[in-house]
């Protein structure tokens, strides 16, 4: 193919594939693009992390499958920011704590009669 468009102002991001808007593709690949991750599936079991994607380099603490609706979520977040001393937020059911405070939620967690797990590095 020559001139491959990769973007139009007037349509927005074009397929590379059939060079429809990304919107209207029909394309086969895109049928079996992997659809993007919620949360994880709550299995009873709290996972406690650390992450710096998107963070510029700034780690935070992810707290994920907490079997709490939202209101609570919140509750909690304000409980463990509090405990941390540090800021944070809810995002999609997952809790971020600014900083690196792992030791502190899983410690605070466990005490409060979740089954905790800490992931990554």
């Amino acid at each position: 193919m020559k001139g491959k468009l990769v973007y139009s102002t007037d349509w927005g991001e074009m397929c590379p594939d059939c060079r429809q808007p990304v919107d209207k593709c029909t394309c086969p690949r895109k049928k079996t693009a992997v659809a993007p991750t919620s949360s994880p599936p709550k299995d009873g079991i709290v996972r406690v992390g650390r992450e710096t994607k998107g963070r510029k380099g700034k780690g935070v603490t992810i707290i994920t499958g907490l079997p709490l609706n939202e209101a609570r979520l919140t509750q909690l977040a304000t409980e463990l920011k509090r405990k941390c001393g540090s800021g944070g937020t809810v995002r999609d059911g997952v809790i971020e704590i600014q900083g690196d405070h792992r030791d502190i939620v899983v410690a605070e967690l466990q005490k409060q009669g979740y089954t905790v797990k800490r992931v990554g590095g």
